[in-house]
């Protein structure tokens, strides 16, 4: 007999009744069982709600309805994607930075498995500056203005997945897409997938 069981709540049910009912009574147990099996029911249906509370423990199309609630249609359910893994994808999208180059160079390791080449415009790091110490005078190399009237752009070459690798499948749109949620507002990303 486990708690909530049917037997547990018949049990429950005959300690609540009265000193003068019978313990053996066939037509009173019948009818305490049939409310019995009722009660069970509500039990297991209120453990079953109370894992669907929270993302750890919510199960079926109760992770699309929280993914809905958090991403709106954002982050779909793929095709055959279990339930753990939708989890995952759940956390993992809730708490990943967004807005920084970091974020950019993350979100691209995470769903092909290499590292991008971001490359800002105006950042001395990227583009080094004449007789100074990242100098690239008189090598091959990129060359930035900070004259450009769009200031706010960068430019990402993105490796597309190694075929065989973990993340072969991964479409050039999924890549835009993953690049797109991790975007400052009024920012523009130039994207250069290669393989």
């Amino acid at each position: 007999m486990a708690t909530g069981d049917q037997n547990d709540m018949l049990e429950r049910l005959k300690f609540t009744l009265p000193p003068w009912f019978p313990d053996d009574s066939p037509v009173l147990d019948a009818v305490l069982y049939g409310w019995a099996a009722v009660w069970a029911y509500i039990y297991q249906l209120l453990a079953y709600v109370k894992l669907q509370t929270r993302i750890l423990t919510a199960t079926d199309g109760w992770l699309d309805l929280i993914a809905g609630d958090f991403f709106g249609a954002g982050l779909p359910r793929k095709t055959g994607q279990s339930d753990t893994s939708y989890r995952i994808a759940i956390i993992s999208n809730i708490f990943r930075e967004r807005a920084t180059r970091n974020a950019i160079t993350r979100i691209c390791e995470d769903i092909t498995g290499r590292t991008p080449i971001v490359i800002e415009q105006s950042r001395i790091l990227d583009f080094g500056i004449y007789s100074g110490p990242t100098s690239f005078y008189g090598a091959t190399a990129r060359y930035g203005s900070q004259l450009l009237t769009t200031k706010y752009q960068c430019f990402v070459k993105v490796y597309r997945p190694l075929p065989g690798s973990q993340w072969d499948g991964i479409s050039d749109a999924d890549i835009y897409a993953a690049l797109d949620s991790v975007r400052p507002i009024d920012v523009t990303i130039w994207a250069q997938l290669l393989n």
